[in-house]
């Protein structure tokens, strides 16, 4: 009898022991959770950005495209 419960106070020392080290770690837990919704929000507004930077650049591509057309059709016009 005396075994159990030594194994169970054991058992019970040892449940305390790891529940206080992970009790412990929460408030670095907090923190970097924290860190990584930020970085998450840094993250949307980057690609937000990008977004808009591609559409900005498909627009200029386009541009150019027309002015060259347009070059090309005055070269062709004085070559006349």
């Amino acid at each position: 009898m005396w075994v159990w419960i030594a194994v169970v106070v054991i058992a019970l020392f040892v449940l305390i022991f790891a529940a206080s080290r992970v009790v412990g770690r929460l408030p670095a837990l907090r923190r970097a959770a924290g860190k990584l919704e930020r970085r998450r929000d840094e993250a949307l507004v980057l690609q937000q950005s990008a977004e808009r930077l591609q559409t900005t650049v498909q627009g200029l591509q386009e541009r150019a495209e027309r002015a060259q057309a347009k070059v090309e059709e005055i070269k062709a016009g004085r070559g006349r």
